[in-house]
C-alpha cells in the first residue's frame, strides 16, 4: 500500500471511530464517514468491501493501537522499576493520565460498544473482541502473579481475580463517565484500585519504608 493510500485508509478509520463512538455502529452509515472525510465512495470501497468489512478492520485497527499503547506503558514501567508492584502502579498511573488527556479524551470503549451491538457483527469480529479482552486480561494476570509471588497478599486472592477486577473497573468507569458526561471517572476508579493494591500488599509498603 502506498503512503497516500495508507493515509486515506487511516483518515477513513479515524473518522469512522469518532462517528461510531458518538452514534454507535448501527447509527453510522458509509455516507456519514464520507461526509466527515470529504472522500468519495470510490475511495471508501477501495479500502473496504462493505460496512461489515469496515467494522472488522476498524476493530482490528483500534485494538492494534490500543495494545501498542498498553505494551509501551508496560515496557516503560518495567524499565523504570525492578519491583513488580511498583511497575504495576507506574503502568496504571500512566494509563490514568491517558484516560484524562484533555486533548484526546476517550469517548468510551470500542470493545464495550461492539459487545453491546454484537447483532450487527460477524462471528469473526465478535471472536476477535473476546480474544483482545483475554489478551488484555492476560497481561494483567502476568504482572499480578509476579506481585503475588514476591509479596503475600493480606487476604487470599488470585492474579486472575485481580486482573478481571481492573479490566471491569476500567470498562465500567468508561461506561459511567459517558452515561453521566463526567470525564475522568475511569481514571478515578483506577486510582481507587491502586489504593486497594497498597492495602492488599502491605509488606511491599513496609519494605519500601524500611
Amino acid at each position: 500500500m502506498t503512503a497516500k493510500a495508507q493515509a486515506t485508509r487511516e483518515r477513513l478509520l479515524v473518522a469512522a471511530k469518532q462517528l461510531v463512538m458518538s452514534k454507535g455502529f448501527a447509527g453510522t452509515s458509509i455516507d456519514d464517514v464520507l461526509k466527515a472525510t470529504g472522500l468519495t465512495k470510490g475511495a471508501f470501497f477501495h479500502h473496504f468491501k462493505s460496512k461489515a468489512d469496515l467494522a472488522d478492520q476498524l476493530m482490528r485497527w483500534y485494538a492494534e493501537n490500543d495494545m501498542k499503547m498498553f505494551r509501551t506503558f508496560l515496557a516503560e514501567a518495567e524499565a523504570a522499576h525492578d519491583d513488580p508492584l511498583q511497575q504495576l502502579l507506574h503502568f496504571l498511573t500512566d494509563f490514568e493520565a491517558y484516560l484524562c488527556d484533555p486533548d484526546h479524551p476517550p469517548r468510551g470503549c470500542m470493545y464495550a460498544l461492539y459487545t453491546y451491538e454484537d447483532d450487527h457483527f460477524e462471528n469473526s469480529v465478535k471472536d476477535f473482541v473476546s480474544e483482545i479482552l483475554r489478551t488484555w486480561t492476560a497481561m494483567y494476570i502476568r504482572k499480578f502473579q509476579e506481585v503475588i509471588d514476591r509479596y503475600p497478599p493480606a487476604r487470599e486472592v488470585t492474579a486472575k481475580q485481580l486482573a478481571e477486577m481492573i479490566v471491569a473497573v476500567i470498562e465500567g468507569g468508561l461506561i459511567l463517565e459517558r452515561a453521566h458526561r463526567n470525564p475522568g471517572m475511569a481514571a478515578r476508579q483506577s486510582e481507587q484500585f491502586r489504593a486497594y493494591l497498597e492495602l492488599l500488599f502491605p509488606t511491599a509498603s513496609e519494605q519500601k519504608a524500611a
